[in-house]
Protein backbone atom coordinates (compact mmCIF):
# COMPACT_ATOMS: atom_id res chain seq x y z
CA UNK A 1 0.00 0.00 0.00
CA UNK A 2 1.53 3.78 -0.98
CA UNK A 3 1.53 6.39 1.06
CA UNK A 4 -0.86 8.58 -1.39
CA UNK A 5 -3.58 5.71 -0.07
CA UNK A 6 -3.60 7.02 3.29
CA UNK A 7 -6.52 8.97 4.34
CA UNK A 8 -6.98 10.72 7.98
CA UNK A 9 -11.46 11.38 8.57
CA UNK A 10 -12.43 13.33 11.23
CA UNK A 11 -14.65 11.24 12.96
CA UNK A 12 -17.72 12.66 15.46
CA UNK A 13 -19.33 9.55 15.89
CA UNK A 14 -22.25 11.20 14.28
CA UNK A 15 -24.69 9.94 11.10
CA UNK A 16 -22.49 12.39 8.84
CA UNK A 17 -18.57 11.42 9.66
CA UNK A 18 -20.03 7.69 9.76
CA UNK A 19 -20.57 7.93 6.29
CA UNK A 20 -17.57 9.78 5.38
CA UNK A 21 -15.73 6.98 6.34
CA UNK A 22 -17.56 4.39 4.56
CA UNK A 23 -17.09 6.78 1.75
CA UNK A 24 -13.53 6.75 1.85
CA UNK A 25 -13.11 3.26 2.89
CA UNK A 26 -15.24 2.38 -0.73
CA UNK A 27 -12.60 4.74 -2.67
CA UNK A 28 -9.85 1.76 -1.63
CA UNK A 29 -8.01 4.25 1.12
CA UNK A 30 -6.65 3.28 3.91
CA UNK A 31 -8.55 4.91 6.92
CA UNK A 32 -7.00 7.07 10.01
CA UNK A 33 -9.87 8.24 11.91
CA UNK A 34 -9.35 10.82 14.57
CA UNK A 35 -12.02 12.18 17.29
CA UNK A 36 -12.05 14.86 19.55
CA UNK A 37 -12.55 15.23 23.39
CA UNK A 38 -12.85 18.63 23.34
CA UNK A 39 -15.18 19.36 26.53
CA UNK A 40 -18.45 18.57 24.83
CA UNK A 41 -21.64 18.13 26.58
CA UNK A 42 -21.58 14.38 26.50
CA UNK A 43 -19.63 11.49 25.78
CA UNK A 44 -21.99 9.46 23.84
CA UNK A 45 -20.60 10.58 20.67
CA UNK A 46 -16.88 9.82 21.40
CA UNK A 47 -18.33 6.45 22.34
CA UNK A 48 -19.91 5.90 19.40
CA UNK A 49 -16.89 7.18 17.08
CA UNK A 50 -15.44 3.75 19.17
CA UNK A 51 -17.98 1.81 17.54
CA UNK A 52 -17.90 3.42 13.93
CA UNK A 53 -14.05 3.06 13.68
CA UNK A 54 -14.16 -0.75 14.90
CA UNK A 55 -17.64 -1.69 12.62
CA UNK A 56 -15.87 0.41 9.57
CA UNK A 57 -12.72 -1.72 10.31
CA UNK A 58 -10.24 1.68 10.14
CA UNK A 59 -6.28 1.08 10.57
CA UNK A 60 -6.11 3.51 13.53
CA UNK A 61 -9.04 5.58 15.58
CA UNK A 62 -7.37 8.06 17.68
CA UNK A 63 -9.18 10.22 20.30
CA UNK A 64 -7.33 13.69 21.15
CA UNK A 65 -8.09 15.66 24.50
CA UNK A 66 -8.57 19.47 23.94
CA UNK A 67 -10.11 22.16 26.41
CA UNK A 68 -12.09 23.99 24.59
CA UNK A 69 -14.61 23.95 27.60
CA UNK A 70 -12.18 26.10 29.13
CA UNK A 71 -13.15 29.22 26.39
CA UNK A 72 -16.72 28.97 26.53
CA UNK A 73 -18.78 30.95 23.91
CA UNK A 74 -21.12 27.55 22.69
CA UNK A 75 -23.86 25.23 23.87
CA UNK A 76 -21.80 22.90 23.53
CA UNK A 77 -18.77 23.52 25.97
CA UNK A 78 -20.91 25.45 28.19
CA UNK A 79 -23.75 24.09 30.32
CA UNK A 80 -25.01 27.57 30.98
CA UNK A 81 -25.65 27.80 28.06
CA UNK A 82 -29.16 25.92 27.01
CA UNK A 83 -28.66 24.00 23.47
CA UNK A 84 -32.11 25.57 21.64
CA UNK A 85 -34.94 23.05 20.78
CA UNK A 86 -36.46 25.36 18.18
CA UNK A 87 -34.55 26.86 14.52
CA UNK A 88 -33.38 29.69 15.32
CA UNK A 89 -32.03 32.66 13.33
CA UNK A 90 -28.20 33.18 12.19
CA UNK A 91 -25.86 31.38 13.59
CA UNK A 92 -27.07 29.27 16.54
CA UNK A 93 -25.56 28.98 19.64
CA UNK A 94 -24.53 25.66 19.12
CA UNK A 95 -21.27 26.70 17.03
CA UNK A 96 -18.18 26.20 18.60
CA UNK A 97 -15.61 29.16 17.87
CA UNK A 98 -12.76 27.93 15.44
CA UNK A 99 -13.58 24.24 16.00
CA UNK A 100 -13.44 22.85 12.47
CA UNK A 101 -10.13 25.05 12.22
CA UNK A 102 -8.38 23.47 15.19
CA UNK A 103 -9.63 20.02 14.26
CA UNK A 104 -8.28 20.02 10.84
CA UNK A 105 -5.24 22.01 11.83
CA UNK A 106 -4.66 18.34 14.30
CA UNK A 107 -5.59 16.36 11.72
CA UNK A 108 -2.88 17.81 9.24
CA UNK A 109 -0.37 17.22 11.79
CA UNK A 110 -1.01 13.68 11.86
CA UNK A 111 -1.39 13.26 8.01
CA UNK A 112 2.32 13.97 7.70
CA UNK A 113 3.43 11.66 10.39
CA UNK A 114 1.25 9.38 8.41
CA UNK A 115 2.63 10.51 5.19
CA UNK A 116 -0.99 10.62 3.85
CA UNK A 117 -1.93 13.06 1.13
CA UNK A 118 -5.70 13.53 2.09
CA UNK A 119 -7.86 14.66 4.85
CA UNK A 120 -11.79 14.26 4.70
CA UNK A 121 -14.26 16.41 6.96
CA UNK A 122 -18.08 15.74 7.28
CA UNK A 123 -18.61 19.41 6.74
CA UNK A 124 -21.99 20.63 4.86
CA UNK A 125 -23.15 23.41 2.61
CA UNK A 126 -26.94 22.80 2.19
CA UNK A 127 -27.77 21.82 6.27
CA UNK A 128 -24.74 23.40 8.59
CA UNK A 129 -26.84 25.49 10.66
CA UNK A 130 -25.16 28.55 9.35
CA UNK A 131 -21.91 27.21 11.02
CA UNK A 132 -19.45 29.51 9.14
CA UNK A 133 -16.51 26.76 9.35
CA UNK A 134 -18.65 24.37 7.17
CA UNK A 135 -18.61 26.46 4.32
CA UNK A 136 -16.83 25.36 0.88
CA UNK A 137 -14.75 28.69 0.63
CA UNK A 138 -13.74 27.77 4.55
CA UNK A 139 -12.41 24.36 3.45
CA UNK A 140 -10.93 25.42 0.30
CA UNK A 141 -8.84 28.45 2.21
CA UNK A 142 -7.40 25.58 4.49
CA UNK A 143 -6.42 23.87 1.88
CA UNK A 144 -4.12 26.85 0.51
CA UNK A 145 -3.07 27.38 4.16
CA UNK A 146 -2.38 23.81 4.69
CA UNK A 147 -0.07 23.67 1.75
CA UNK A 148 2.04 26.72 3.04
CA UNK A 149 2.12 25.58 6.90
CA UNK A 150 3.66 21.77 6.10
CA UNK A 151 7.09 20.54 5.33
CA UNK A 152 5.24 18.14 2.81
CA UNK A 153 3.29 21.40 1.21
CA UNK A 154 6.75 23.03 0.69
CA UNK A 155 8.50 19.87 -0.62
CA UNK A 156 5.41 19.76 -3.11
CA UNK A 157 3.65 16.62 -1.76
CA UNK A 158 0.92 18.58 -1.03
CA UNK A 159 -2.48 17.66 0.98
CA UNK A 160 -6.08 17.46 -0.25
CA UNK A 161 -8.96 18.33 2.12
CA UNK A 162 -11.68 16.95 0.85
CA UNK A 163 -15.60 16.99 2.04
CA UNK A 164 -17.24 14.84 -0.26
CA UNK A 165 -20.16 15.34 1.53
CA UNK A 166 -20.47 19.44 0.95
CA UNK A 167 -23.55 19.09 -1.42
CA UNK A 168 -25.61 16.36 -0.40
CA UNK A 169 -29.14 16.60 1.06
CA UNK A 170 -29.20 14.60 4.69
CA UNK A 171 -31.66 12.16 2.43
CA UNK A 172 -28.64 11.71 0.01
CA UNK A 173 -26.37 10.84 3.09
CA UNK A 174 -28.13 8.65 4.80
CA UNK A 175 -29.21 6.90 1.14
CA UNK A 176 -25.14 6.53 0.64
CA UNK A 177 -24.49 5.34 4.00
CA UNK A 178 -27.06 2.35 4.00
CA UNK A 179 -25.88 1.49 -0.02
CA UNK A 180 -22.63 1.36 1.90
CA UNK A 181 -23.36 -1.11 4.84
CA UNK A 182 -23.60 1.84 7.82
CA UNK A 183 -24.77 0.79 10.55
CA UNK A 184 -26.64 4.29 12.13
CA UNK A 185 -27.78 2.39 15.38
CA UNK A 186 -24.34 2.46 16.23
CA UNK A 187 -24.47 6.63 15.41
CA UNK A 188 -25.36 10.11 17.80
CA UNK A 189 -26.08 12.67 16.68
CA UNK A 190 -27.92 14.67 19.15
CA UNK A 191 -26.38 17.54 20.61
CA UNK A 192 -27.58 17.08 24.06
CA UNK A 193 -27.69 13.10 24.11
CA UNK A 194 -27.71 11.46 28.00
CA UNK A 195 -25.20 8.49 29.02
CA UNK A 196 -26.62 6.01 27.10
CA UNK A 197 -26.58 7.48 23.65
CA UNK A 198 -30.70 8.13 23.73
CA UNK A 199 -31.27 11.31 21.56
CA UNK A 200 -33.45 14.55 22.78
CA UNK A 201 -35.63 14.84 19.72
CA UNK A 202 -35.44 18.52 19.65
CA UNK A 203 -32.44 19.67 18.98
CA UNK A 204 -31.14 21.08 15.00
CA UNK A 205 -28.95 18.02 15.11
CA UNK A 206 -32.12 15.68 15.82
CA UNK A 207 -34.45 17.52 13.22
CA UNK A 208 -32.05 17.88 10.41
CA UNK A 209 -31.59 13.86 11.25
CA UNK A 210 -35.13 13.05 11.24
CA UNK A 211 -35.71 14.33 8.06
CA UNK A 212 -33.19 13.04 6.34
CA UNK A 213 -34.21 9.54 7.12
CA UNK A 214 -37.79 10.57 6.29
CA UNK A 215 -37.50 11.79 2.83
CA UNK A 216 -35.22 9.03 2.33
CA UNK A 217 -37.32 6.55 3.48
CA UNK A 218 -35.65 4.67 5.45
CA UNK A 219 -36.30 3.86 9.32
CA UNK A 220 -34.26 5.98 12.08
CA UNK A 221 -32.66 3.62 14.32
CA UNK A 222 -32.48 6.48 16.98
CA UNK A 223 -33.24 5.91 20.39
CA UNK A 224 -34.58 8.87 22.01
CA UNK A 225 -34.74 9.63 26.04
Amino acid sequence: MTDQQRAVILLSGGLDSATLVAMVRAEGYSCYTMSFDYGQRHRAELEAAVRVARDLGVVEHKVIGLNLDGMGGSALTDSTIDVPEAPTQGIPVTYVPARNTVFLSLALGWAEVLNARDIFIGVNALDYNGYPDCRPAFVESFERMANLATKAGVEGQGVRIQAPLQNLSKADIVKAGVGLGVDYSLTVSCYQADDDGRACGKCDSCRLRAEGFQMAGITDPTRYF
